[in-house]
């Protein structure tokens, strides 16, 4: 039944909790959502997870191979969530415990960015590539380091945090605790940050009037769209900060491509422009025009559950 096994990838959210069956070739068969809220405590999880799927599973002869689950500060090396901020469940969660007592299969679990890099390896752009770096350009920054074909996790399976490299100090303050990091500048969050500073900067006036608008990253990107040019600095400011961190990461890896995923990646070249610019500027000339900066091959809509099932179809390759 090798053509017929399947990986229920989950991903954990603040607010849902979506998760999918899915194949060897990266088809979703099935998918479906629970509201976070409905678990104030993660045990009843797997069970009720276990019996929407069931149907399914024979319906359509499938044999399920594994679990593989994606979630904010997701451990794999201790299988437990460890006091994630937007999470119902507070402390250390041991979910993975939970589920290999539900299911009986192979179960993994990592934080939700490192799960889609290696969904980008096995589903995305990045088939055959082995060493690239993978960036999330979400409310933070995301990211997953992926060198020989692995992924690193460091001692702790807490390594590959581009999103909290200082880059300002004494900068914005950051959720980590610290000022200055990455992902307060090159993010969906960052760049309202930076627009509005623009604003008030350049016209007193018109930043008065936005501060009723509530102005979302997507809303900069339709303003660039349409020529406005505090919007459009908005993008060149953010890109210039992105393409230089980046440039200072290949000194560590030395990637074949670099990935960039997420919300405010689908700007096009609103964002890319300026980061290739600035990357190819700060890069060390051994490293210049060698590394392609893409788009991740992943849909948004898909990407989180198939980063969760390529956890497990990762660690059972034969």
């Amino acid at each position: 039944m090798a053509d017929k096994k399947v990986v229920l990838g989950i991903d954990i959210g603040g607010t849902g909790i979506k998760f999918g069956l899915v194949n060897r070739d990266g088809k979703i068969l099935f998918s479906d959502k629970v509201k976070t809220k409905g678990y104030p405590k993660p045990d009843p999880l797997p069970a009720d997870l276990k019996k929407r799927i069931a149907p399914v599973l024979k319906e359509q002869q499938l044999e399920l191979a594994g679990v593989g689950i994606g979630s904010p500060n997701g451990n794999y090396f201790d299988g437990t969530i460890d006091h994630a901020p937007n999470l119902p469940w507070k402390g250390l969660i041991p979910l993975k415990d939970y589920f290999k007592k539900a299911f009986r299969k192979p179960v993994a679990l990592t934080n939700d960015a490192k799960a889609a890099a290696i969904g980008e390896m096995y589903f995305g752009a990045a088939k055959g590539c082995k060493n690239y770096l993978f960036i999330t350009l979400g409310t933070g920054l995301g990211s997953g380091v992926i060198v020989n074909g692995q992924l690193v996790y460091g001692h702790d399976s807490l390594a590959g945090e581009l999103g909290h490299v200082i880059v300002y100090r004494n900068g914005r303050l950051c959720g980590c605790g610290r000022k200055g990091c990455i992902e307060q500048y090159a993010s969906a969050t960052g760049i309202v940050k930076t627009y509005y500073e623009l604003l008030r900067n350049k016209s007193i006036d018109k930043f008065r009037l936005s501060l009723g608008n509530m102005l979302d990253a997507e809303m900069i990107c339709d303003m660039a769209m349409k020529d406005d040019e505090i919007a459009q600095e908005a993008f060149y400011r953010t890109g210039w900060i992105l393409g230089f961190h980046l440039a200072n990461s290949v000194c560590y890896t030395r990637p074949e491509k670099i990935f960039l995923f997420g919300g405010l990646a689908q700007a096009g070249d609103l964002l890319f422009e300026p980061v290739k610019n600035s990357f190819e500027e700060h890069l060390m000339p051994i490293y210049q025009g060698k590394i392609p900066i893409l788009p991740s091959g992943l849909k948004e809509s898909e990407a989180a559950i198939l980063g969760a099932a390529s956890l497990i179809w990762d660690e059972i390759k034969d």
